[in-house]
């Protein structure tokens, strides 16, 4: 397999006419896909002869998904875009990426009327699968495509708010569906029901671990996200039988009480990423599905995935959860300060190489100069891994630990602080669903935002229940309590807004 779409043209050939993905729309059957996917790329190919990336600008949707393959039929790697971004932030990815097209529906072109398209032709994802396909033109597009390749183009902003796109790999994107696949069991009869954007890296593995095995990709209603007591009723009527879902949407629903009121006898593994699971939370589940696949998967947008962990033992409320260890094809190493391996058991910055870790930031070689670093150990030839921002250790088992983000720990008195620590014994408070701690610099105090039904968690009354769990120089100096915590559009606790908010109060 040379090219992702190569998943398709298998799933169309073995599963022709069972569902590939639906929304609260459509239906396509893997054949209805394949034949729509190739009739647009073949559009795409009369438009321009290029190898440049094709801009997706639809919303979540199966237009969406169509868009995707088209791109990749074309020989192109697709650009997953958010149909509610702002137009300045359209203007400074097209003037970054310069595409070879922007694949839209009518109804979204209105929107990139105040954008700078720079000449880049528009075209129409319902006009493009109404057109005829040029079979040899699309076999002949593919069969240019090496798995070396970008697959896509997914732009995160920096520290800057600059955005910048990742580049992965279509090998990245095989073998990660192929480890799913085996990890989890996948068969044509899965049912997955998707929860992340698909301009996210968390849905890379809903929808090609579905194409992969032949199942069921259901694109399910964002409405409900807002209702997580609602969510596992939804997985019962569609006989899901596996999720992955970012950890804020499963602690809502632990808290909300509803496992307890719905059987889910089909839901076979539970995944998550994207930020850390709680054990409290976790064990929630664990509990309402007893002899399931939990698994918690590790990876910034610029390697998706490349640790994991399958739950095999049971873990106490406030304990950490492991990330595990690295995927097949992928390396984990350790770097300390000083640029050098860390020892056992010392923590050190995550740098990862392997088969699904980015090409590099598109039309950026400065930024990607920096995000990467040779292995010290190896002076044969320079192999490059990329610098995460995160801090691990091992474990007893030879399990990764995640401790934090670099830029999140903080010096306060003298002392180092790990962010996420105060957030673990946060979690542990009587009324607490969720919580987050942020670092005052102005005030140089820990601020530790609760959310909870109580209109107030009184300071001395939270230190007193933390204090068999956190040294005195790591107590918050703030307890903020809030009905619920913002969200982004990643469905994550979002730490702008709240930073934003501490330094206006």
């Amino acid at each position: 397999m040379n090219s992702v779409v190569c998943l398709l043209e298998r799933a169309a050939a073995r599963w022709p006419e069972r569902i590939a993905v639906t929304d609260e729309q459509e239906s396509l059957t893997y054949r209805e896909l394949r034949t729509a996917a190739r009739r647009a790329a073949s559009g795409l190919l009369q438009a321009a002869d290029s190898t440049a990336p094709v801009m997706v600008y639809l919303p979540k949707s199966v237009q969406m998904l169509i868009g995707f393959h088209a791109a990749m039929y074309a020989g192109r790697p697709y650009v997953p875009t958010d149909a509610a971004a702002p137009a300045q932030r359209l203007s400074r990815i097209l003037s970054n990426l310069q595409p070879s097209a922007i694949l839209t529906n009518r109804r979204l072109a209105e929107g990139l009327q105040a954008v700078d398209l720079g000449g880049v032709p528009v075209m129409y994802v319902e006009d493009l699968v109404q057109g005829a396909e040029d079979a040899a033109a699309v076999d002949a597009a593919v069969a240019r495509v090496t798995d070396a390749d970008p697959v896509y183009v997914m732009y995160t902003s920096g520290s800057t708010g600059e955005p910048k796109g990742v580049t992965i790999p279509h090998r990245g994107v095989l073998l990660f569906a192929r480890w799913a696949e085996k990890t989890f069991g996948w068969t044509c009869e899965t049912v997955i029901a998707n929860q992340a954007p698909l301009y996210f890296d968390v849905s890379v593995m809903d929808v090609y671990g579905a194409i992969r095995c032949g199942g069921k990709l259901i694109l399910t209603p964002e409405v409900l996200f807002r209702f997580p007591n609602k969510l596992p009723e939804f997985l019962r009527e569609n006989a899901v039988t596996s999720i992955y879902w970012v950890p804020t949407v499963m602690i809502n629903i632990a808290n909300s009480g509803a496992l307890d009121d719905v059987e889910l006898p089909a839901l076979q593994s539970i995944a998550f990423a994207g930020e850390v699971m709680p054990n409290l939370q976790l064990n929630v589940w664990r509990r309402a599905l007893p002899g399931r696949i939990f698994a918690n998967l590790y990876g910034p947008t610029e390697t998706d995935v490349c640790t994991a962990y399958v739950v095999d033992r049971a873990f106490a409320d406030g304990e950490a959860l492991p990330i595990g260890r690295p995927l097949p094809n992928m390396k984990v190493l350790l770097l300390g300060e000083d640029g050098a391996p860390v020892k056992t058991g010392e923590t050190g910055e995550i740098c990862v190489a392997g088969s699904g870790v980015n090409i590099g930031y598109w039309n950026r070689p400065d930024l990607t100069e920096r995000a990467f670093t040779a292995d010290p150990r190896n002076t044969a030839w320079q192999e490059r891994f990329y610098r995460t921002g995160d801090l691990g250790w091992y474990n007893a088992h030879g399990e990764l630990m995640f401790a934090g983000r670099r830029d999140g720990q903080i010096k306060l008195r003298g002392n180092r602080i790990e962010l996420g620590e105060v957030e673990n014994a946060g979690r542990l408070l009587p009324g607490a669903e969720n919580v987050c701690a942020l670092f005052d610099r102005t005030r140089q105090e820990i601020v530790l935002f609760v959310e909870t039904a109580q209109k107030e968690i009184p300071l001395r009354i939270a230190r007193r229940e933390m204090r068999g769990t956190l040294p005195a120089y790591m107590m918050p100096g703030r307890i903020v309590c809030m009905e619920q915590l913002p969200h982004n559009a990643n469905d994550k606790i979002d730490r702008v807004r709240l930073t934003k908010w501490m330094e206006e109060n």
